[in-house]
């Protein structure tokens, strides 16, 4: 347990840098969330495609390959970004398509007939979404975007074998100092991502049951 006492500050760096990399994610992805999912239910058959393409062509994508294309190729294309901040754009693309179904599954959820209330009172479409069906549809959509999220949790350890430091990466700088100590330090990398992942699928379930009651 030397090891733990010695390497602490290594591990805090590690697991604050992949809260920060959540955060910043989550705070990017989910309004590009909202906008794809009132994209796909929008009358506009182009603005549908748009967001119907982009969330097909990002939700089948494995995330390595989009960390690869933005940390590998687009340097070579001339486009010079920090690794941190490729991250956080890969990230945020792959993540936002998941929460726009999470959101539009929640649309999907409000009557027909609260729209075509709307309509008929002479609310146009954008008005409709905000002011009528996104708040209706909020309840609904609350415990799958915290399970979106804790899967985001875990994807930013893919950050951390394209040169960004975070916790994962954290593990591998301890292995090399502590050879002996590779089991334990896998055991305390994994308690960090659960004391992330659980706190978050009990609210989850907290808000689920509670979504429930309601209805």
């Amino acid at each position: 347990m030397q090891f733990l006492i010695e390497s602490g500050d290594v591990l805090l760096e590690g697991f604050l840098a992949t809260l920060r990399m959540l955060a910043l994610t989550f705070l990017l992805a989910l309004p590009l969330g909202v906008v794809l999912a009132v994209m796909r239910i929008s009358p506009v058959p182009s603005l549908r495609w748009v967001a119907t393409g982009f969330t097909e062509l990002l939700r089948n994508t494995p995330l390595t390959l989009v960390f690869f294309l933005l940390v590998f190729v687009m340097p070579r294309l001339g486009v010079i970004i920090d690794f941190q901040f490729s991250a956080i754009v890969a990230l945020t693309l792959y993540t936002a398509p998941f929460f726009s179904e999470a959101i539009r599954s929640g649309v999907n959820s409000v009557p027909v007939g609260q729209a075509e209330a709307a309509r008929s009172i002479g609310l146009t479409f954008g008005q409709t979404a905000r002011h009528v069906i996104l708040p209706q549809a909020v309840r609904s959509v609350i415990p799958p975007i915290l399970n979106v999220t804790i899967a985001l949790t875990k994807n930013t350890s893919v950050a951390g074998g394209f040169l960004v430091f975070e916790l994962f990466a954290s593990s591998r700088r301890l292995a090399n100092a502590y050879a002996n100590e590779t089991i334990l330090i896998f055991v305390v990398i994994a308690l960090c991502y659960l004391a992330i992942t659980i706190p978050l699928g009990r609210l989850a379930d907290a808000l689920e049951k509670k979504v429930a009651v309601l209805r």
